[in-house]
């Protein structure tokens, strides 16, 4: 059976990365744990980074199983020219899907895969903004765990961050690159996060998706919830390290109610 978006695409933009402190988006590795507390808040990073994200989602399927996805997210950064920048994240899902039907059997293996490239100003503001596209590629090994189509779409992030606050937005629709219509998914992820002191923050997150090809009342996901997180170190190495609780007050049948989701990212800074 071929699976649509919801469920193993559930993940779909997942991860916070770094921001560029500074108005040349340069970020040193002189930083404090609390200046790249509130750097990590940001999808448009300036430096390299790493994060491997694990979503497990609870009384997922017909059985009321566990369905877990382990994120790979690179983020390569490109200086364009003195006023633009390129930011580029690629994820790769990493899957355990259990059966969507009775009958059905546990499928372990890769989803399929999304790189997104937002062109962004270098000039400090106090609004952050980048756009660009995300595409989407057949790398599924199961048709079970992705869709095995090609599918592109627009991608747009805005952000501010008064005070102690990162607020923003990340918004992407990707659609069928063929045109027959098989695939037509929002994803919208609400950026809300408070930073404390010696890297310590709070976070809301959550991904919010809509398979505009579902029927009506299996069209949406909308869960709430957030979690805590904190930067430190091993050796000279930069960490960031989160958990997260979320509860979905609207979905599909075959997704579960609560899905608990744990970040561990690698940081570059120059």
């Amino acid at each position: 059976m071929k699976c649509n978006f919801i469920g193993p695409r559930h993940t779909f933009f997942a991860a916070v990365t770094i921001y560029a402190l500074g108005s040349t988006g340069a970020v040193s590795a002189q930083h404090s744990n609390t200046d790249l507390a509130k750097a990590a808040q940001n999808p448009l990073a300036s430096m390299i980074s790493l994060p491997f994200q694990n979503n497990t989602n609870f009384d997922y399927g017909p059985e009321d199983d566990t369905q877990n996805t382990l994120d790979i997210q690179p983020v390569w950064p490109f200086e364009l020219n003195k006023d633009w920048n390129l930011v580029t994240r690629t994820i790769l899902p990493v899957m355990s899907n259990p059966p969507v039907t009775p009958e059905g059997n546990r499928t372990y293996g890769l989803g399929d895969t999304t790189f997104t490239a937002w062109f962004s100003p270098s000039a400090a503001s106090k609004l952050v903004w980048g756009a660009g596209p995300a595409i989407v590629l057949p790398t599924s090994t199961d048709n079970d765990l992705g869709t095995g189509e090609w599918a592109v779409g627009p991608s747009v992030v805005v952000l501010t961050m008064p005070g102690n606050w990162v607020l923003g937005s990340l918004l992407s629709n990707v659609w069928d690159a063929s045109g027959s219509e098989d695939i037509n998914f929002l994803t919208w992820q609400p950026i809300i996060n408070y930073n404390l002191s010696d890297g310590w923050y709070l976070a809301s997150v959550p991904i919010i998706t809509a398979d505009w090809e579902a029927d009506s009342d299996q069209r949406w996901t909308v869960p709430v919830g957030g979690g805590v997180g904190k930067i430190f170190r091993i050796g000279k190495q930069p960490i960031n390290m989160s958990g997260h609780v979320y509860y979905n007050t609207k979905k599909p049948d075959v997704v579960g109610d609560w899905t608990l989701r744990v970040q561990f990212q690698l940081m570059f800074p120059k």
